[in-house]
């Protein structure tokens, strides 16, 4: 009975906005670390900025010689166009240099971000992947990080850069005529406003967008896995139709957002060019009363054109930021969230398991409210086999959740060797158990990395073995490159009873006190499954095992067989004893091998 735990399942991390300021903090701790490059990078930046605002200077100082009244003045002339020049390539290699200090730097803190979000992913709890799409985290992990990475690398530096470029050209202009600057007294608040105000209005659609797109991978990424079963029942249009949607959905999200956006940077260009405009005919006023020169006047309007471009080029990269803003908020809130709740701190080690299990009064409910366990009672003693059956959803599997410690008990409690296993060590306890799940998992790695990987210092020899032992031994010998072939993380290379032979060949390998099988050989045929019985017989040997099990056939042996329904359990004894009850497990079994049952 699990259907509750994928009730919310869809975009990840619904939270209250957070203020720009939260956010920027949040990002400077992953660039602290690099304060000295970013530092000596604002240095360049400076000079760099700097030395291109002497461009304006000179090419006034060049004009004012060739209007000199004693006539052009060549050699001076000359001079300015090759200081110029100079001053021009001194600014361009520097800004080669920010350039590429700035992509090296947001290529290291992208490597420790997403570092840091596939060890945070790591350390989530089970309930996290059971109600979050696949699709989005990987959103997240790619596009959301790379949208911060790529503003650190290219918008960080034009805000540096544009922050000295109007400071230095305030002051260059008030050197040649503070009286022209009562122009900007008027547009660059009006400007700032605007961009202010746009601001407030985009980022949500932004933070829209990276929503919308992480719905689409999401659905991508599900129905890409499961194109066989689409494709089996003719479900290609209705599932195209779907996507439709999701598509429609992201890209009118990206639209807006982007269009909306965009009318901000023509906007302040508008306001920007309008001063330009003011300050040409205010300027040729001024030098037509001989109050400036003509040269003067060629610089302040250079100077102006310096100190509105940035806030024309601000505006413009605006919709980048506020991009920047949503996704980093996005990639925060992920790494926000808990992570699995730590061990208490008294909480025991585990010494010499003996594998002896009891489940005391024990509900449970993935959601509030919502109890899809009632008052379970069952002991498994050391060595032996605990089977569980019952239809679809009763709630078997949710059992070995809990044993796991992937959720824990609303009530009561369970217990390993007489001690609650909340009170023990949560990875010393999972390392009591091997198991064999029905959704069997495989890794981009040989075939022996991915029988061994369970276990370390293991040699091909023990591969073997434990490949023999489960059948799978000759299958793997046909392989292009025996063990030593590649299989790809979903197995498309081998079939999906191989596949699942594989998990047990890995199971065997590892010595833990504790078995847990789910529905393990599902997947194999009756032949097959006939042949690893005795397999399955040595590896449970001397280990208390669980033993989920839809075809009855292989727990007729179990020393007990718990009957679950809606959550209860209704019985449990041998398989004979449950026969001869002529109960629930009584229908089950003879529902399955189609045997006539007595008429009374």
């Amino acid at each position: 009975m699990n259907g509750g735990r994928n009730a919310g399942r869809g975009p990840a991390f619904a939270k209250p906005k957070e203020k720009t300021s939260v956010i920027l903090l949040k990002l400077w701790r992953y660039l602290e670390k690099y304060r000295y490059i970013i530092l000596f990078a604002a240095l360049l930046s400076i000079v760099g900025n700097a030395l291109g605002l002497v461009s304006p200077r000179l090419s006034g100082a060049a004009i004012n010689a060739i209007e000199d009244a004693r006539g052009v003045q060549f050699p001076t002339v000359i001079r300015y166009v090759i200081l110029m020049v100079v001053v021009a390539a001194a600014s361009s290699l520097i800004g080669w240099a920010l350039s590429a200090i700035m992509i090296r730097l947001s290529r290291n803190v992208v490597s420790k971000m997403r570092k840091d979000l596939f060890d945070h992913l790591t350390n989530l709890p089970i309930s996290f992947f059971d109600t979050h799409q696949t699709g989005d985290v990987l959103s997240i992990l790619s596009y959301d990080v790379d949208t911060v990475g790529a503003t650190l690398s290219t918008d960080l530096t034009q805000i540096i850069s544009s922050f000295v470029t109007v400071v230095g050209s305030f002051i260059m202009m008030v050197s040649i005529a503070p009286q022209l600057l009562l122009v900007f007294a008027v547009t660059i608040p009006l400007s700032v406003a605007i961009t202010r105000w746009r601001a407030r209005i985009v980022r949500p659609l932004f933070s829209k967008r990276s929503r919308m797109l992480g719905a689409m991978n999401g659905y991508s990424e599900e129905t890409v896995s499961g194109m066989k079963t689409i494709r089996a029942y003719h479900q290609e249009e209705e599932f195209n139709t779907r996507f439709k949607t999701h598509n429609d959905n992201a890209v009118h999200a990206t639209w807006h957002a982007d269009h909306t956006a965009a009318v901000t940077g023509p906007t302040v260009n508008l306001i920007n060019n309008l001063s330009l405009a003011a300050v040409s005919v205010f300027g040729a006023l001024l030098y037509m009363g001989g109050r400036i020169l003509l040269g003067d006047v060629s610089s302040f309007v250079l100077y102006s054109r310096k100190f509105s471009g940035p806030i024309n080029e601000f505006a413009n990269i605006l919709a980048e930021i506020q991009s920047t803003l949503a996704a980093a908020e996005r990639v925060l809130g992920l790494l926000a969230l808990s992570p699995e709740q730590a061990d208490d701190p008294d909480a025991k080690s585990i010494r010499d398991c003996s594998g002896h299990i009891q489940f005391q009064d024990v509900s449970f409910g993935y959601e509030e409210g919502k109890t899809v366990l009632h008052h379970i009672d069952f002991e498994a003693a050391p060595g032996k086999v605990m089977a569980i059956v019952g239809e679809t959803g009763c709630g078997k599997t949710t059992l070995i959740n809990l044993l796991m410690r992937f959720y824990d008990v609303t009530e009561g409690r369970i217990l390993l060797d007489g001690t609650d296993i909340r009170k023990l060590k949560r990875d010393e306890l999972r390392r009591q158990f091997t198991m064999v799940l029905q959704d069997t998992w495989l890794f981009d790695g040989t075939v022996f990395e991915n029988i061994a990987y369970g276990r370390d210092g293991v040699t091909r020899e023990d591969v073997e073995q434990a490949a023999k032992a489960a059948h799978i031994h000759d299958m793997i010998l046909s392989l292009p490159k025996g063990y030593d072939t590649v299989v790809t993380g979903s197995g498309s290379s081998i079939s999906k009873g191989q596949k699942q032979l594989l998990t047990i060949a890995r199971a065997m390998l590892i010595a833990s006190p504790m078995l847990i099988l789910d529905e393990a050989t599902s997947n194999v045929d009756t032949q097959t499954e006939r042949h690893i019985q005795h397999a399955m017989l040595q590896l449970m040997k001397n280990r208390t095992c669980f033993i989920i099990a839809h075809r009855l056939s292989t727990i007729t042996g179990a020393d007990c067989i718990l009957v679950m329904d809606k959550g209860r359990i209704v019985e449990s004894g041998t398989h004979q004893q449950l026969l001869e009850k002529k109960g629930a497990y009584y229908e089950l079994y003879h529902a399955q091998f189609d045997t006539p049952q007595d008429s009374d």
